[in-house]
């Protein structure tokens, strides 16, 4: 069986003080993929973002308790990871999550949230993940591609485009992982997906003032859990590797740029 690391993301407009359920993002679902028991699943990281300050609260029958759950505060305008690095939250196959979120009674105003979870063991996907020490042995250079894209103002995933769609670089058959990123202006999320990926989404937030935070997300991700979290891709998929990311109701374009070490074969 293959590895899965998935990013799910949804949305709420002007909710206020008052817990609303997120529209999810196309694609997504919070039904938590069908593993083998006993497989693991985990939740490693949750984010938001938010134009007034919120909460976004996790909660399940199969989690702590099913009224608050795991319940996040954040900030306006900071786009921060909400759990405590390396103590992943874990979960039960086919359990279904419940996602909400607090924030701007203003109409119009989009609150966004994502969660990223890893499967250990997930039938019918085969993610190309690779731990630090993994990559550190096969780096051969540093690259970064850039990719600006044209986010919509309706919530969810937008802006999608190849990874080699402004900057196509790469040589041919050729592995690249990605390391982290770098986003010239915030938003909730920018996520990869490609067959390497089996089809799931890799993401993290969209933070565009702690550098250090998101150049180095893939990697420090597999550092603090002891885990294959470093998605790979091949260069002969990169027409179809894509990039996309979520964004509020204003819209703001974003660059992204993406840090890959080259690896050899």
């Amino acid at each position: 069986m293959g590895k899965g690391l998935q990013a799910i993301s949804g949305f709420v407009t002007a909710p206020g003080t008052t817990f609303t359920a997120w529209t999810l993002a196309a694609g997504d679902f919070l039904t938590i993929r069908s593993t083998e028991i006993g497989a693991g699943i985990w939740l490693l990281q949750a984010w938001a973002d938010q134009q007034t300050a919120g909460n976004l609260r996790i909660r399940s029958p199969r989690l702590h308790d099913n009224v608050q759950g795991i319940r996040l505060f954040a900030v306006a305008s900071e786009v921060y990871p909400l759990l405590p690095d390396g103590y992943p939250q874990p979960l039960i196959t086919q359990d279904v999550l419940t996602v909400e979120q607090t924030g701007s009674s203003t109409a119009g105003d989009i609150e966004s949230g994502s969660l990223l979870i890893y499967y250990d063991d997930l039938p019918g996907v085969d993610s190309r993940v690779a731990t630090w020490e993994e990559v550190k042995t096969r780096m051969v250079n540093l690259v970064t591609v850039e990719n600006t894209l044209a986010l919509g103002t309706g919530g969810g995933y937008s802006g999608e485009e190849a990874i080699n769609a402004e900057f196509d670089l790469l040589p041919a058959n050729t592995d690249y992982a990605i390391l982290g990123y770098e986003v010239s202006a915030e938003c909730c999320t920018i996520g990869w997906r490609g067959v390497d990926t089996g089809n799931l989404r890799v993401a993290g937030p969209g933070n565009d003032t702690n550098k250090n935070l998101t150049r180095n997300w893939f990697k420090n991700l597999s550092m603090m859990y002891g885990l294959p979290l470093i998605p790979v891709f091949n260069s002969a998929n990169k027409a179809g590797f894509l990039v996309d990311g979520v964004q509020d109701e204003n819209g703001t374009d974003v660059t992204v740029t993406t840090i890959l070490a080259e690896l050899r074969m």
